[in-house]
């Protein structure tokens, strides 16, 4: 028993019996138990080296798992777990009280049409864009639109790409659960899109290019560019499958929505109107999806604030129930949510997704001009603030609607798929060491946050037919327009970066083509990934993580090449190695080593008013076993807050770049065009003109005339562009002068 020694006893007046050690755990014995328990009302209490925690009674909200001063005890659910096949040797038995759970309706004709309206009209889209644009041959039409989009829907797009049914669902849970301070994040966004439209938009803009990456080879080397375009193209296949089967499996474990249907409708229906219309038909798409979702939440909103006495009702359970507490200012690096850690760490994370990402700088560089750009940025900035507060309305108004019946505390909310991947964990991982893995058990458990949402639209709107389709709609504009995001920049970049590199001699036609055949093969390529995402069990969260950890780094290299022109391409090749590994080595060690449970404990949750049932479920805990040993890094390293990976991988990128170019011999700025460098220092150094010169390392940023041809690399020479790209350019630049 290793440690600590663990008892469990009756707490109240029962039949003398003492349940102590490990007990047999057939399913017969276990429903035995859970019968003499319920007969008795008897239930027990756990204690870990004198810390003792007792089990709440019935009506106070039962917890998945406690928190002690040393560990923690997984309570699962017996019928979850009784046909697993675990050492019996392994679980001692507990109770919990049955609830009766309300009848809530699946899918009916009416959903399924509004929800079919849907796909047929983002189909539709694309067949419109393809008819209107097939005299328009040329490859730049295909990808970036002819650079001739407006800011409007440039706009509309960005945030509807970056709304993915994740959010949809997952933000109300997370409000729901431990409260408002995820609003926070509109100061995140507003300092990540400043950052976006003055410092990198310009010089992509500038620079004539149609991949991110390929400003990586005319800053350094192919090298550099190679090893970024490949990283972007594995994360984000990997990413876009995940995305596509998360929400489809909470809507079909809630709604009875068909899980595989959904999965290849959503993955066919992209690639279709990818393949047709090119950009033009993602962005288009992409706004009338942002319009659904918008009307998706209003309809939650209006119909849950009316059933829940109004927006004051609201307000007041809200505050009662401790969700209004939104400023913590806690330094604690280790909590999970703060001030700090969403303003820092939320800017660091979504400027790795913004800022330098493909998807992103594809759709501004699209736009007529690089005012157009910024404007579209701005007004994108808008949209994010709506969805965001949208989102976290609903979250309250949830909680007051659930404040005395939690319906995920009550088991109405079942995650059958994650107890099995627990379940794999533990016997491919660990053995018979099942308190090793408790905490990831846990927190497979708040992935069942996902079907919050869906279970509380299909109540609130079970007498309104076709209503809970337009919301399964919202949740899938979601994910369509961040798949059709992701198609359709992984067809750029592959094409930019790695099949032009090799045939540079296509024709307009063959490109074209070319690039209609890359967008069906990442269309497959994501789909079948959604579809492997079902047989990935415990690496699903680590996958989920990978995009963060992967931004980090690429925020790093692209600040690397644009704020610092001393950096070399071995500094840069050096920073982009030591960010990634940085970034993985926190973040997998916090999915092998999660944070203590003290750094991110759920607000209070009751099940005061659920109807209680005549029997009583067995509860299942881990047996005391030997205490595993956790390494020193693990309240500390292992225990950062998530959203200080993307922090973590930059910093190390730039850090790790400024001394390996110092070592190898600093860049010489003469040989730097200034289009492809921001001076950032004169800012600072207004006041002084010989400071800023020193600062510019050598870049000729006073210089009034540039022949672009001469000043960027060799590369730029066998670059084709047409002559609105060039003429473009060389406007915006002398402008800029």
């Amino acid at each position: 028993r290793g440690g600590f020694q663990s008892i469990l006893t009756q707490a109240k007046a029962g039949s003398g019996r003492n349940t102590s050690g490990s007990t047999n755990t057939s399913r017969q014995s276990l429903e035995k138990n859970a019968g003499d328990a319920a007969k008795q009302k008897s239930f027990y209490s756990v204690k870990f080296k004198g810390t003792e925690g007792l089990v709440p009674a019935p009506h106070a909200g039962w917890p998945i798992s406690f928190s002690f001063a040393v560990n923690r005890v997984n309570l699962v659910r017996a019928p979850d777990i009784a046909n697993q096949n675990l050492p019996s040797e392994n679980y001692t038995i507990g109770a919990m009280p049955n609830f009766v759970a309300p009848e809530v309706k699946k899918f009916m004709t009416w959903d399924y049409v509004v929800f079919a309206a849907l796909f047929l009209v983002s189909a539709s889209i694309g067949v419109f864009f393809a008819v209107k644009e097939r005299k328009k041959k040329t490859s730049k039409e295909f990808l970036v639109g002819g650079k001739q989009m407006a800011c409007g829907p440039i706009a509309f797009s960005l945030t509807s790409s970056f709304m993915s049914a994740v959010t949809v669902l997952g933000t109300p849970s997370e409000v729901y659960r431990y409260g408002a301070s995820f609003v926070l994040f509109f100061l995140s966004y507003t300092l990540v899109i400043i950052f976006t439209a003055e410092l990198f938009l310009p010089v992509f803009y500038r620079s004539g290019i149609t991949s991110t990456y390929e400003y990586l080879e005319l800053r350094f080397n192919k090298i550099v560019r190679l090893a970024a375009t490949l990283i972007y193209i594995l994360q984000t296949i990997l990413y876009t499958g995940i995305v596509v089967y998360a929400p489809s499996l909470a809507l079909n474990q809630v709604t009875g929505f068909d899980l595989w249907g959904s999965v290849a409708a959503t993955g066919i229906v992209c690639t279709f109107y990818c393949t047709l219309g090119g950009l033009k038909a993602v962005v288009w798409t992409d706004a009338f999806q942002m319009i659904v979702m918008v009307a998706g939440f209003m309809t939650v909103l209006i119909r849950g604030t009316s059933l829940n006495g109004g927006w004051t009702k609201v307000w007041e359970d809200a505050h009662e129930g401790s969700r209004l507490n939104i400023f913590d200012f806690d330094v604690d690096p280790l909590r999970r949510h703060t001030f700090w850690t969403i303003v820092i760490g939320g800017t660091f994370t979504w400027l790795g997704l913004y800022g330098v990402n493909q998807s992103t700088i594809q759709r501004c560089i699209s736009c007529k001009s690089e005012k157009h750009a910024k404007l579209a940025l701005y007004l994108n900035l808008l949209g994010l603030w709506t969805v965001l507060v949208c989102a976290v309305f609903c979250g309250l108004v949830m909680y007051s609607h659930y404040r005395s019946c939690d319906p995920w505390t009550a088991a109405f909310i079942s995650a059958p798929d994650q107890v099995q991947m627990c379940i794999t964990i533990i016997r491919s991982c660990f053995g018979l060491r099942y308190s090793t893995n408790s905490v990831q058990c846990s927190m497979s458990f708040q992935h069942s946050g996902t079907k919050l949402m869906p279970y509380f639209v299909m109540d609130i709107f079970s007498s309104m037919p076709g209503v809970p389709g337009l919301f399964v709609a919202c949740a899938f504009s979601g994910t369509l327009s961040t798949v059709a995001a992701s198609i359709n920049a992984l067809a750029t970049v592959t094409f930019e970066d790695l099949i032009k590199k090799g045939f540079p001699n296509l024709s307009e036609k063959m490109s074209t083509w070319i690039s209609k055949g890359l967008c069906v093969l990442y269309g497959v390529l994501c789909t079948s990934m959604a579809a492997a995402a079902s047989l990935l069990g415990g690496v699903v969260q680590a996958s989920l993580s990978i995009h963060g950890m992967c931004g980090g780094p690429m925020l790093g290299l692209f600040t690397l090449g644009i704020v610092f022109p001393c950096a070399n391409w071995k500094g840069a090749l050096g920073g982009l190695l030591a960010g990634i590994s940085l970034a993985f080595w926190a973040g997998t060690g916090s999915f092998i080593y999660p944070a203590p449970p003290t750094k991110s404990i759920p607000l209070q949750l009751s099940t005061l008013n659920c109807t209680l049932a005549n029997s009583t479920e067995a509860l299942v805990t881990p047996a005391p076993m030997v205490a595993p040993e956790r390494p020193l890094l693990a309240d500390t390293w292992y225990s950062l807050s998530y959203l200080y990976f993307s922090a973590i991988g930059c910093m190390g990128c730039v850090i790790t770049g400024l001394l390996i170019s110092f070592i190898t011999g600093p860049s010489k700025g003469e040989d730097i065009p200034p289009v492809l460098i921001k001076p950032v220092c004169n800012l600072f150094c207004f006041w002084s003109k010989r400071l800023k010169i020193f600062l510019w390392c050598g870049v000729q940023h006073n210089s009034l005339e540039m022949d672009f041809e001469k000043k960027i690399p060799k590369v730029a020479a066998n670059k084709t562009r047409t002559d609105y790209t060039t003429n473009n350019t060389n406007k915006e630049n002398n402008h800029q002068i």
